[in-house]
């Protein structure tokens, strides 16, 4: 944790398109790695954060407001009333995961590899139902330890929807409005859960509204909430049917992730082809290779072939299977 005796100075972070300014300990600057214990946006709008988000998050005109709102709010927030927890759901590839490290890397100097940012996998942390005891006590360790050295730290959990329930029960006394717990605060921490849970059913309703003829980016949370709530309640197969998280009402906001459209995709592919330097810029990418890449997507429902069945997860070993055979 910084140590507040130390000199403070003003330093302007690349991570956030130097939007953002940090007031950090000398020792923790010269470590690389600071507790973002007070954190001051020019203007009061978290540009740099969201600039980035538009820029590389495709076709999720919901998640962009709503992750504005409630990390601004947040953090700029120097008692809030809870931690703040966020819950992801929807389809593979449609950004989930990466909307998670973008958040930690304009928070965090070191962004996901932070000492101060844990991504905690259901499949992979804790996969073994028999160990629910060790696992607990694993997590209440790992939560009390890392809000101990710093409070605005963040814990990712991936795949909740696979978690054992009394494992995701073991997370609610640090969601609460308490002041502290065990001397503790935890009110400035961030959670973020990630679901693939009704996932089919935002890819029904974002249907409904393409079959109705209505702009996607009319689509508004109020629409997508009532839908992931009782998708998560009713589905035996997922581990939050049975978990009191809903039912203690700790979940700060639902947030949808839509599935994605061709045009997505296409714009997915172009920035692939950037990034492993096929090409030099955009102007130079050719229409048709991106075509071909496209194809090799699949894509549903079987009549309308509208989405992505894994959004952009896989553009990146279609776009080498297409320009490596040149």
């Amino acid at each position: 944790m910084c140590l507040k005796w130390f000199c403070f100075i003003a330093i302007a972070t690349s991570t956030v398109n130097v939007d953002a300014i940090w007031i950090l300990p000398r020792i923790c600057w010269f470590q690389g790695d600071c507790c973002p214990e007070t954190w001051i946006p020019e203007n009061s709008n978290v540009s740099g954060l969201f600039n980035r988000l538009q820029d590389k998050v495709y076709g999720q005109h919901i998640v962009l407001k709503a992750v504005k709102r409630y990390i601004k709010v947040h953090m700029t927030d120097k008692d809030p009333s809870k931690a703040v927890l966020l819950a992801m759901h929807g389809g593979t590839g449609t950004g989930k995961s990466y909307i998670s490290s973008i958040i930690a890397e304009s928070i965090y100097q070191k962004g996901m590899k932070s000492k101060f940012v844990h991504f905690l996998s259901a499949t992979i942390h804790f996969p073994h139902k028999n160990d629910i005891k060790q696992y607990q006590d694993y997590l209440r360790k790992l939560m009390e330890t890392s809000v101990k050295n710093c409070e605005r730290s963040m814990f990712i959990f991936d795949e909740i929807d696979k978690m054992p329930p009394d494992l995701i029960d073991t997370i609610i006394p640090y969601l609460n409005y308490y002041d502290n717990h065990s001397g503790i605060n935890y009110r400035k921490a961030i959670f973020i859960f990630l679901s693939n849970t009704a996932g089919r059913d935002i890819q029904q309703q974002t249907l409904n509204f393409w079959h109705e003829g209505k702009e996607r980016d009319s689509i508004e949370l109020k629409d997508m909430k009532k839908l992931i709530t009782t998708s998560a309640f009713n589905t035996k197969e997922s581990s939050l049917y049975h978990s009191d998280v809903l039912i203690h009402h700790v979940i700060t906001a639902y947030i949808p992730f839509l599935p994605l459209e061709r045009k997505h995709i296409r714009q997915c592919i172009k920035d692939y082809l950037l990034l492993k330097k096929y090409y030099k810029n955009c102007e130079d990418i050719k229409d048709e290779k991106v075509r071909e890449i496209e194809e090799q997507l699949q894509y549903s429902p079987e009549e309308e072939q509208l989405f992505s069945t894994t959004g952009c997860k896989r553009v990146p070993e279609k776009t080498i299977y297409v320009m490596e055979e040149d």
